[in-house]
């Protein structure tokens, strides 16, 4: 049934199509098998014991997927299954050997290959079940990642690998007729984690015979798409603060259809993509230095330029964050000019040093202007006639109406003194601007103000704080200039 708002489709629909390819691909081995006792040729190079090997784990993760799909299952439950599957294959003798860009072409020993093992199996099976979002999403892009399988198998001269690969690339091909837009079957989680846990061993399986490089960077090249899925969704939601294991409507697909994509636009898009990643992963058959710099390049931009067009908000932060930390140099320039702003202004004597360590403050950070509305007392030493004169302002424009005639944000602080009388209101302006704030502005609201009203609290009692503005006129105030 559609459930929430992560389910794209509106009529209910049978999620137990894994089930089809689970018994077309068992009955294709059978079949083999059965075959090979007429013709015992079928069975050079490779016995059914070694079949049985990854057979048997598979069809435990099949059994945890049908569990998932009619009765549901948490993720740890998941885990520790899909755990126990990858020891069995470790103990069948499918397993990382080496890391040759970590250790180089030494092999591994068996308490570091088996946790490795472990977290290969584990993380391709849950990429394919992450992408199984759209009709024949996930069985289209595990299509193409077979088909290389199947191809480097023939290479290598792997007829494991090939009978595998191409039995499950048949079971597949045949189930997608009907999966594909508008489907009339799911694949469900029993066929995604079959399908995962499928390739994920032939991976494994292949790396007993291909060279170190080949057998590590083809699987990971070929699993292109539900692995940068998998990456993006563990980064979003660690970045965002949300547990890894929340569904949400942030996927690559459901990106592409929030930017107008029709269902099947989207899935055949993404068909193009996981097409690319398995042509690029063919190339490594053949790796040399320049190949290899290719094939990296060619992954690395169109990774970078795809992301980038999905606009996620989380990396859209990450890119505000690395920016800010470019410009740390000016932060720290402006926020010490605050900070000796704070210092002058306690030891100011009169109005016109409050002025000029005001000015100098806001020259040399990311404010635009600021206005100094005084709240007068009858204890200052100001004549009453001076006390409707306008407040004192600054601006980096030659009129302070220029910034008001553009788009600007202000931040009024409150002048309070450390005695709790209100001395009035600093209010400082910035234009709109997609440049970020190189400032601190905790330190404009914590320490700041409070100093500022002592300091004006201090010079406006002062009787030196009435000055001759000019030959003739009558003296007041020069906060009022």
């Amino acid at each position: 049934m559609p459930q929430g708002e992560r389910h794209v489709h509106r009529a209910p629909l049978p999620r137990l199509g894994g089930v089809a390819i689970f018994l077309a691909f068992s009955v294709s081995l059978s079949a083999w098998l059965v075959l090979s006792l007429a013709f015992p040729r079928l069975l050079d190079g490779l016995a059914p014991a070694t079949i049985l090997r990854i057979y048997v784990p598979a069809c435990l993760i099949f059994c945890l997927g049908i569990y998932d799909d009619l009765r549901g299952a948490g993720p740890y439950l998941k885990f520790a299954v899909q755990a126990i599957a990858a020891v069995m294959l470790f103990a069948g003798g499918m397993r990382v050997l080496n890391l040759p860009v970590i250790f180089g072409s030494h092999s591994l020993p068996w308490f570091a290959g088996l946790p490795l093992t472990v977290l290969w199996v584990v993380a391709v099976t849950n990429a394919f079940n992450l992408i199984d979002g759209l009709d024949g999403l996930a069985a289209g892009s595990a299509l193409f990642s077979t088909l290389v399988f199947f191809v480097v198998s023939l290479v290598d001269h792997s007829w494991l690998g090939s009978l595998m690969s191409v039995t499950l690339a048949g079971a597949i091909l045949g189930f997608l007729r009907f999966n594909f837009n508008p489907a009339t079957i799911f694949l469900g989680d029993s066929g995604s984690l079959f399908i995962g846990f499928m390739l994920s061993a032939l991976a494994l399986a292949g790396a007993q015979k291909a060279p170190t490089f080949v057998a590590v960077a083809i699987p990971v090249v070929s699993f292109g798409l539900p692995i940068l899925e998998t990456l993006l969704s563990v980064l979003r939601r660690l970045i965002g603060g949300r547990p890894i294991f929340t569904a949400d409507r942030e996927h690559i697909h459901h990106k592409l259809l929030q930017m107008g994509f029709s269902h099947r636009q989207v899935v055949i898009v993404l068909y193009a993509v996981s097409a690319i990643f398995a042509m690029l992963s063919l190339f490594l058959l053949w790796p040399t230095g320049s190949t290899l710099g290719l094939v990296l390049a060619v992954v690395g931009t169109g990774v970078w330029l795809g992301v980038q067009h999905l606009n996620y908000l989380e990396f859209g932060e990450l890119r505000r964050v690395a920016q800010r930390t470019i410009e740390q140099r000016q932060i720290v320039i402006n926020n010490l000019s605050v900070r000796r702003a704070i210092e002058e202004l306690k030891v100011a004597g009169d109005f016109d040093q409050v002025r000029a360590v005001l000015v100098a403050a806001f020259e040399s950070n990311d404010f635009d202007a600021f206005e100094l509305l005084l709240k007068p007392f009858p204890s200052d030493r100001v004549p009453s006639s001076e006390s409707n004169r306008p407040p004192f302002h600054w601006s980096k424009f030659p009129h302070m109406a220029a910034i008001s005639s553009h788009p600007s944000w202000k931040l009024t602080l409150d002048l309070v003194t450390t005695a709790n009388r209100r001395r009035g209101s600093l209010v400082v302006y910035r234009l709109y601007s997609p440049r970020d704030l190189q400032l601190d502005v905790n330190l404009l609201t914590s320490e700041f103000p409070a100093t500022l009203a002592d300091a004006l609290d201090r010079v406006l009692t002062m009787p030196t704080v009435l000055v001759p503005t000019a030959p003739g006129e009558r003296p007041f105030l020069a906060a009022n200039l």
